[in-house]
């Protein structure tokens, strides 16, 4: 097969799978979500950005309704959780995206910083504690 040499690099940025998993860890599976969908969507695959959300919104449910519903949650080690989300992230991210990041990087695209995906990863985070904020304010306001 011969190599097309006049062949423009790609004008579009990735965040690689390490990336999105840092992200993931300081934020949670919302930065997930928000990370392999901005990938998804600047691959094309619209459909795609549309289930990484879904994904992350059920896991994000899962996980926090376990954390108040499983009885002596305490018990468990507290980096475990992280890191649970953290891999299935990672998983998902190189099963469905890691062949075209791959070809990205190799036909000469850019990719985002692991710093901006921390970034992104600590603002998920605000946004998830404030909501979970809210709604323990709203729900058990006798706590406040």
């Amino acid at each position: 097969m011969q190599d097309d040499v006049l062949a423009l690099p790609p004008t579009f940025k990735l965040y690689k799978d390490r990336a999105i998993a840092i992200g993931t860890f300081v934020g949670g599976p919302l930065v997930a979500g928000y990370l392999a969908a901005e990938n998804f969507k600047q691959l094309g695959q619209k459909s795609g950005a549309k289930a990484a959300w879904v994904i992350s919104v059920l896991v994000t449910i899962i996980i926090f309704g376990g954390i108040f519903l499983i009885p002596d949650i305490d018990k468990v080690p507290r980096y475990i959780i992280p890191l649970s989300y953290t891999a299935l992230a990672q998983v998902l991210v190189g099963k469905y995206q890691g062949a075209a990041i791959k070809k990205h990087i190799d036909d000469g695209g850019q990719t985002y910083s692991a710093w901006r995906a921390v970034w992104i990863g600590l603002i998920g985070l605000a946004i998830l504690v404030a909501i979970i904020l809210c709604i323990l304010y709203f729900a058990a306001p006798d706590l406040t």
